[in-house]
This record gives structure tokens, C-alpha cells and sequence, in this order.
């Protein structure tokens, strides 16, 4: 084959190790940012937080650093549109990244653009601010259910036969509550080291299974609830009618067949209403409330609210501290000296100027999405979910001039703390479905009028997913019923036949 020589001019990418910090800060939640931050401190002894509020042109605008040769660059991202929309489209002539549009000054929702490297976060609280009552709770790690059952089991007396029978029982518990082998290949895995027979292995069981809390260490859902209604007090009324349901009619019961358990247990409506009383009461998954969930907090990114009738977006000043550049190293940097401490002080330098540009341009790519988001949703603030509009990543997108990747990234994670509440941004974004009147309706406020007509249904009478599908075609809404039937079950909303109950 003749080997030749042939220009090609052509378009690439490319990924330097700045434009993948920019992108990795974008897509990284609060918590991580912070831990982010705070690791380029102790990393880069260039970068200093700043104590005061005196700007520098480090810490108010590093889009205007320059780079070693003393030219001025485009932050990461905005490298990164200008690349992306050139490669979708196809042409030759590259825009250039600073030559944009900027969002205009009059829009509907007022932005501060002041806080775009947010003010040095709150002092954390000394150890004289906390009551000595919270101090255990915040320094002690959750018990497990099984930690519980085996503090109980060393309180027990039995013989060592009967603890190793009691030991297998407890690995063998979910944390539920609730046994995931059945006693057979409990006794098959002890039978061969212990003398034992199987009703000592039952015996066990009983045992274990008086065991806080109530209801642990059974087979299924019916040992479950009889343990607990055991554990009652004789003289609870209905005892017994419950026990006789849980024992006989449980099917009944799962099904809401109420007919059929008041015509075998020959019961009124009012007394089978006190009887369920007594069995909603019990819990079905001890496990789970034995054990105290771990609460995961939330940091909103974006504050939003209304001030003189207007939506104002700001950034949450606490997400991060504010940054400088550490004059006094910086001054110790020489141009020409090639020395191993001059080298070093001028790459950590260039890192924390990319830092810092990245760390801009992240909050400045929050800011204009979650401004655009306001400025779409402003019925969804003012009247509710209901009067939620269809938005999808590619509305954004074209609003702020972005890729809809890099609106992905600045969506996922990010939470916006509003009147309403504390949402995520991914919220605000759902699909649409059509009106009779040639409109669109999104998906979140379909689900909302679901929730709202279930909420005021009759419980004898519940209403199906075909009514449910006639009651919104009334309202000029086109939905299909597996499409309610989809949202019901997001919901977590069980069907008409489960709904049904005695008032």
C-alpha cells in the first residue's frame, strides 16, 4: 500500500485537566463541594479563606485571572458550550466563549449576582452551645435490631445448647424482624455439631420471640401480628375478635372484604371498627422502628422568595467559604527562576487560579439555571403543585445558551429552598400530556389532582383508576388509565379494592 501525506482539517474536544475540575465541581453536591474545598485547602497552601469582606481580584472575579503568560482565558465551561454546540452543529466558525449574550437586566426574576463566591460559612457551635443531654445521641453510633436481640439473649438464662439454638436464630433475622430461613435448615445447620431434636429448636424460638420488640424472630406476617396481640394485656378490649381475625380471616382482611369477616364473625360495623383499631396498631415490621433511622440532611444550594411581589434567587451563602489567593506566596514568585521551590509555588498558583475559575463558574451556571427554573415555574410558587408547567432539560438549555449535559450536571444534586419547601431541581423538570383545549399539562400536577381526588374519596367507595381517568378528562386532561395507574403507584397510593375501609 503507497504510503502519502494528507491534510485534513477537522474539530476535537478536548479534555484538559482543567475542564474536567470545572465539569467534576459542577455535577458534586454541597457536601461534596465542601469536603472538595476543603481538601484544595490543606492540598494547596496558595489558597487561604478570607476572614473579611475586603474583595480581591482573586476572590471577586476569577474569570479575570490571568494565566502565566499574563493572557487572559474563558472559564472551563464556557469552553466546553462554545466545543459542544460547535460539534452538534456542525460548523466551521468557532463563537467565541466570552462574546455571548448576557441574560438581560430586566428579567421577571430578580437574581443577586453578588453572592456568586458566597461569604465565609457560619462558625461552627462550641462544645458549651450543645445541651450535655444531646451529647450521647451525637456521638453515639445506631443499634442495630440484631445488637439488641443479642444484649437481650446474654440477659437470658440458658444453657449453652440452647444459646447456640437462640444465636442461629437471631443471624437468621432480617431487619424486619422477621426470619429468612425456616426452622428446618436452622435445625439442619445445628444438627450436625449438637445433639438437639426439633422441638427444641421450637422451643427456642418461643423464647426469643418474647424478645423486644414485640413481633421479632417470627416466620411470616400472621406469627407476627399473634405474638404481639399474646403480649397484650387480657383485659385489652377485643382481644380476642382480634386474635380470631389474624388466626382465620387475615385473607379478608388483606383483601378488605369486610362482608365476609362481619358475616363469620357475626359482628357490627361498629365493633369490627374497634377491632381493626386494634390491629392497626400492631406493627407489622419491628425490626424497622427498633432501629432509629439515620437522618440525612439537606443542604439547599439556592434560596428563593418573594420580596416586593418580585422572585428573588440567591445563593446559599454557607455552602462555601470564600476564597483568596495567598498574596504573600504569590509574591515570592520569580519569573525566571527555574528552582524546584519557584516551580512548585508557580504550579500550585496556576491551580488555584483554576480553582478558583471553576469555582466561579460553577455557582454562575447554578445561578442562571435556577433563575430560568424560577422564571418557568412561578405558578408552581404561587398556587402549588397543580399549577405545575411541562419542563424539560432542553427548554433550559436554550434559555441559558448551555449544553443539556451541562444542565444535567447542575440539576442533579442541587436543591432549591423555596416556600413550598426544599426541592431538588430534577423536581421542576417533568413531561408533558395534551388538553382537550390543545394545551399542555405536566406530569407533576397530574399527580397532584390524583392525590387531591383520592384524598377526598369516599372510603367505602374508593375510587378506580377508569374514574379517576373520566374525572380528569372533565377537567380537559387526556390520560390513559395505566398512565394513572403508573402515577398511582409513584404515589405509593394502593388500589381501590386495598382503599376501601370502614368509616
Amino acid at each position: 500500500m503507497k504510503q502519502s501525506l494528507q491534510l485534513k482539517l477537522g474539530q476535537q474536544l478536548t479534555m484538559t485537566p482543567q475542564l474536567q475540575q470545572a465539569i467534576r465541581l459542577l455535577q458534586l453536591s454541597t457536601l461534596d463541594l465542601q469536603q472538595e474545598i476543603q481538601e484544595a485547602l490543606e492540598t494547596n497552601p496558595l489558597l487561604e479563606v478570607s476572614d473579611d469582606d475586603d474583595s480581591t481580584p482573586e476572590a471577586a472575579a476569577p474569570d479575570q485571572l490571568a494565566s502565566d503568560d499574563g493572557s487572559e482565558s474563558d472559564g472551563p465551561l464556557q469552553s466546553l458550550e462554545a466545543a459542544a454546540r460547535d460539534d452538534d452543529s456542525g460548523d466551521s466558525d468557532w463563537e467565541a466563549a466570552g462574546t455571548r449574550d448576557s441574560l438581560p437586566e430586566d428579567l421577571p426574576v430578580d437574581t443577586q449576582w453578588d453572592d456568586l463566591l458566597p461569604a465565609a460559612s457560619a462558625p461552627a457551635l462550641n462544645g458549651e452551645q450543645y445541651p450535655e443531654s444531646d451529647f450521647e445521641s451525637r456521638n453515639s453510633a445506631s443499634e442495630s435490631l440484631r445488637d439488641q436481640l443479642l444484649w437481650q439473649l446474654s440477659l437470658t438464662r440458658l444453657s449453652d445448647t440452647d444459646r447456640l439454638i437462640a444465636l442461629a436464630i437471631i443471624d437468621a433475622t432480617d431487619t424486619n424482624g422477621r426470619l429468612i430461613l425456616s426452622l428446618e435448615e436452622i435445625f439442619d445447620s445445628l444438627a450436625e455439631a449438637l445433639e438437639i431434636d426439633f422441638d427444641e429448636v421450637v422451643a427456642v424460638l418461643h423464647r426469643v420471640q418474647q424478645f423486644e420488640p414485640a413481633g421479632v424472630c417470627t416466620r411470616d406476617l400472621q406469627e407476627c401480628l399473634m405474638v404481639q396481640l399474646n403480649q397484650l394485656p387480657e383485659s385489652t378490649p377485643w382481644l380476642e375478635q382480634a386474635k380470631l381475625i389474624i388466626a382465620r380471616h387475615l385473607s379478608q382482611l388483606a383483601s378488605s372484604d369486610y362482608s365476609q369477616i362481619l358475616r363469620r364473625m357475626r359482628l357490627k360495623e361498629d365493633e369490627l371498627r374497634e377491632v381493626l383499631a386494634l390491629i392497626k396498631s400492631l406493627d407489622p415490621n419491628p425490626g424497622q422502628s427498633a432501629v432509629a433511622d439515620e437522618v440525612e440532611y439537606v443542604v439547599p444550594d439556592v434560596f428563593v422568595s418573594k420580596q416586593n411581589g418580585r422572585w428573588v434567587v440567591e445563593l446559599n451563602p454557607d455552602i462555601a467559604p470564600r476564597l483568596r489567593i495567598n498574596s504573600d506566596y504569590a509574591s515570592l514568585i520569580k519569573r525566571a527562576d527555574s528552582s524546584a521551590d519557584n516551580t512548585f509555588l508557580k504550579d500550585n498558583l496556576q491551580e488555584a487560579r483554576w480553582f478558583l475559575k471553576s469555582l466561579h463558574s460553577r455557582n454562575e451556571t447554578l445561578m442562571k439555571v435556577a433563575t430560568k427554573i424560577v422564571e418557568h415555574q412561578r405558578n408552581f410558587l404561587e398556587y402549588g403543585e397543580e399549577a405545575m408547567k411541562p419542563l424539560v432539560l432542553h427548554d433550559i438549555a436554550e434559555a441559558v445558551e448551555m449544553h443539556e449535559s451541562t444542565i444535567s450536571r447542575a440539576t442533579t444534586n442541587k436543591y432549591m429552598h423555596t416556600p413550598r419547601g426544599v426541592f431538588e431541581l430534577k423536581y421542576f423538570f417533568s413531561s408533558h400530556v395534551a388538553t382537550t383545549s390543545g394545551g399542555e399539562c405536566s406530569s407533576t400536577a397530574i399527580r397532584a389532582l390524583i392525590k387531591k381526588l383520592v384524598a377526598a374519596e369516599n372510603p367505602r367507595k374508593p375510587l378506580s383508576d377508569n374514574k379517576i381517568t373520566k374525572l380528569l378528562e372533565e377537567q380537559g386532561i387526556k390520560v390513559a388509565r395505566r398512565t394513572i395507574a403508573k402515577y398511582r403507584d409513584t404515589l405509593f397510593i394502593p388500589p381501590s379494592n386495598e382503599r376501601k375501609r370502614l368509616v
